[in-house]
């Protein structure tokens, strides 16, 4: 079956069919998202159930984060040629059984092994995720409008993680934290069987098995050295050693890619301008809101003293700037160069950082903290459909799955180094303040109010990068390219 023949047999099927199917979809996205930030609200009452030492407390977050963020290029191509929506379904089951064994745990042992299994099903699902839209949604007015929604559960997913932990947390027990996966999995999993066809490449040329290999261990590497680095510091030889190895992996995959029949992943993918800045934009903006996520999250719980719950209501605003400025990017997609709304996105995202900086001891939530989140949400609810479209922008269908793996590899990448980076920063600027200053109070904040600086310079090089190298026009042409491939679509 022909590309043409994809296309003609996707626009068959009944158009609010397609939208029932990207809600569903949605969902499995949102439920990752989620998952990245719903544990940390849980994490302290974690701690006192399973007696866990706070020197193994990282490794609650870093047993997901390690094969989540290793295996997302093998995930995408996996989904490219055993079926995306096959894909995506095994990666449902598997995610909603890994957090039903997390959400049992009894043991640190029990709830690791949990979270290494959701981490390398969440890498199946991502990609898989993503590419069912853009590979379903072809029609440029459509397809922004699908971006926008799927923009805003990207964006948005991470303070509802943080208000729905509370929640749980506070309401039922931190079982619930996991628990909560499997219903949302179920449905999303209905969804995907009734309203979605089936799409892949139909001619395979099998996997690339020393890519996969060097992609994994150079990511993983990667992404271990960031997290030793937020332990150990910038200079310790566990810092050290995995970053040069991960750096050295992955310049060995780019070779080796550049030199096989059926890479892992195709260096065009890359080397488009539009998908290359946008890849580059998300590693940069998600080293900017993450941070105001984690900082003000610590200064609303540990300097004001809000209850898990709180907190977790405190980001609804955010959450409410992000779905309301979604909607008003996904117009804009078809008429305003991707450039000028990520560009602006970005501005306000980092004037919203450049408020933070201004918190101290007692500043009020309403006055300090209210305008900056109504700032970041709206600025990166405006960036993320554009980021999405462009991610998949003028890929074969049959690529589909590893282009957007490698959006998902973008926003890893960013939340790893921010979170090593700008811990680093925090715990110097404190640890300074306090030596010259009698206030440990005082110097916790304002170890805050530098990381969120920094975080507000990081958003200033995206924004430019943004306005500088995305040449692309979306709505203009074709937003998948023409398949040298086979890739066949076959109704449910």
């Amino acid at each position: 079956m022909t590309e043409s023949t994809e296309q003609r047999t996707e626009s068959s099927h009944p158009n609010r069919w397609r939208w029932f199917g990207l809600a569903s979809v949605a969902l499995a996205q949102l439920m990752i998202v989620v998952d990245m930030t719903i544990i940390n609200v849980a994490l302290p009452s974690i701690n006192a159930d399973l007696a866990i030492t706070a020197a193994d407390r990282q490794w609650v977050i870093t047993a997901y984060t390690l094969p989540f963020a290793g295996l997302l290029l093998l995930g995408g191509r996996v989904s490219d040629y055993t079926g995306r929506r096959r894909a995506l379904l095994i990666g449902l089951v598997g995610f909603a059984a890994a957090s039903v064994a997390g959400g049992a745990a009894t043991s640190l042992t029990m709830l690791l092994a949990a979270r290494v299994a959701q981490g390398a099903f969440g890498a199946l699902l991502a990609p898989a995720s993503l590419s069912l839209v853009a590979t379903t949604f072809t029609d440029p007015k459509e397809r922004g409008a699908a971006f926008g929604v799927f923009g805003g559960v990207v964006a948005a997913g991470s303070p509802i993680g943080l208000i729905l932990g509370g929640i749980l947390t506070t309401s039922l027990s931190w079982h619930w934290v996991l628990y909560v996966n499997a219903p949302i999995a179920l449905v999303a999993a209905l969804g995907v069987v009734v309203f979605l066809h089936e799409s892949r490449a139909e001619v395979r040329t099998g996997y690339d098995f020393l890519g996969a290999v060097l992609a994994t261990a150079g990511l993983v590497a990667i992404v271990w050295g960031f997290t030793k680095a937020t332990q150990d510091g910038w200079t310790a030889t566990a810092t050290i050693v995995p970053l040069a190895a991960g750096v050295v992996l992955l310049a060995l995959f780019l070779l080796a890619e550049a030199r096989v029949g059926n890479p892992l992943l195709p260096l065009p993918i890359l080397r488009h301008r539009g998908r290359g800045g946008a890849y580059l934009v998300v590693v940069l903006m998600m080293a900017g809101p993450f941070g105001a996520y984690l900082f003000i999250s610590f200064f609303l719980q540990d300097i004001k003293h809000y209850s898990a719950l709180r907190t977790g209501l405190a980001f609804l605003p955010l959450t409410l700037g992000v779905m309301l400025a979604v909607g008003l990017g996904s117009r804009l997609m078809t008429t305003v160069a991707p450039r000028f709304i990520m560009g602006t996105g970005l501005l306000l995202g980092a004037l919203g950082m450049v408020l933070l900086t201004r918190l101290d001891a007692d500043s009020a939530y309403a006055s300090g903290v209210l305008p900056s989140f109504i700032l970041i949400g709206i600025g990166m609810g405006l960036v993320l459909p554009a980021a999405l479209d462009l991610s998949t922008f003028g890929v074969r269908p049959s690529e589909a799955g590893v282009a957007s793996a490698m959006f998902n590899v973008s926003q890893q990448a960013g939340a790893s180094l921010d979170t090593a980076l700008l811990n680093t920063v925090a715990a110097n600027g404190a640890a300074t303040y306090l030596a010259a200053n009698a206030s440990s109070v005082q110097s916790q904040v304002h170890g805050y109010n530098l990381a969120t600086g920094w975080a507000a310079g990081i958003l200033l090089v995206a924004a430019l990068a943004a306005l500088l190298l995305i040449d692309t026009r979306l709505g203009k042409t074709a937003p998948m390219a023409p398949s040298a491939e086979a890739d066949a679509t076959i109704a449910p």
